[in-house]
């Protein structure tokens, strides 16, 4: 899955035939450096009544895919429904470095926008220095922190929020 560093990274929504390769990709890059919850040995459907294809963007490279980010509400409220928060970024060991998770993150950012948001968040674990970097460099802040909220592995982790405006 390795693509060389002039290869061209392609920005999609998904489509219901990319289950099987975005779900070995959850499974491939699982670590508890992201993940709150040990990996299931037999996973359910990638797509279901939550979350769909369109809830999805896909980054695809020589054809394959190569990293993913799912959107959403933070909340069923309608109060809330102003706000889009990223529920999930994976980018394929073989691509990181190469810009395919910033890629994602603005094309979420995008998304929301499209949508008619005005702010989008997220939550990522203390520990996942690359992740907060990225965020960071996306123009999202830390908003809050719940200390120590998980226990990952033997290890009392941060839940940081953070958010930026559209």
């Amino acid at each position: 899955m390795s693509a060389p560093e002039d290869t061209e990274v392609h920005i999609r929504f998904a489509v219901a035939d990319d289950a099987a390769a975005l779900d070995r990709l959850d499974r491939d890059t699982w670590s508890y450096l992201h993940a709150v919850r040990p990996l299931d040995p037999e996973p359910a459907p990638f797509f279901n009544e939550r979350f769909g294809p369109r809830d999805h963007l896909v980054a695809e490279s020589d054809g394959r895919a190569v990293g993913y980010v799912r959107l959403g509400f933070p909340t069923p409220l309608e109060s809330n429904a102003h706000v889009r928060q990223i529920l999930g970024l994976v980018v394929a060991d073989a691509a990181r470095g190469r810009g395919v998770g910033r890629a994602l993150v603005r094309g979420a950012v995008e998304l929301a926008r499209r949508q008619g948001a005005r702010r989008i968040t997220l939550r990522v674990l203390g520990h996942n220095t690359p992740a907060r970097k990225l965020y960071e460099a996306e123009g999202f802040v830390v908003e809050g922190v719940l200390p120590e909220e998980f226990l990952l592995d033997g290890s009392y982790v941060d839940d940081v929020l953070m958010g930026r405006p559209l």
